[in-house]
């Protein structure tokens, strides 16, 4: 399974393809010096695979090289900062 997350700033989102099918998204939204994260969606057939995990640290990584703070509004995406801390430091306080 060839899975890549792109951004689609024009959406603003993120998208993990496999094989070229977007399996799921993580919406976004800037707001000054802040990523916030509202939504993040896997396709139900595409869970249980570890893409949610992928997709949301191609995001984090991301606003790290942007030099955002992240908000993470939704759940799935606040759950996996809980769960690395390596990227807690990320959050805006």
């Amino acid at each position: 399974m060839d899975a890549t997350v792109t951004e689609v700033p024009d959406r603003s989102r993120y998208e993990i393809l496999v094989d070229g099918e977007v399996a799921g998204f993580a919406d976004y939204r800037l707001e000054g010096g802040q990523v916030v994260f509202p939504h993040t969606v896997v396709r139900p057939e595409f869970e249980g695979k570890g893409l949610g995990g992928k997709l949301v640290r191609a995001a984090l990584d991301e606003a790290d090289a942007k030099g955002l703070a992240v908000v993470a509004e939704c759940s799935f995406v606040a759950r996996w900062i809980e769960l690395h801390p390596e990227y807690q430091r990320l959050l805006a306080s």
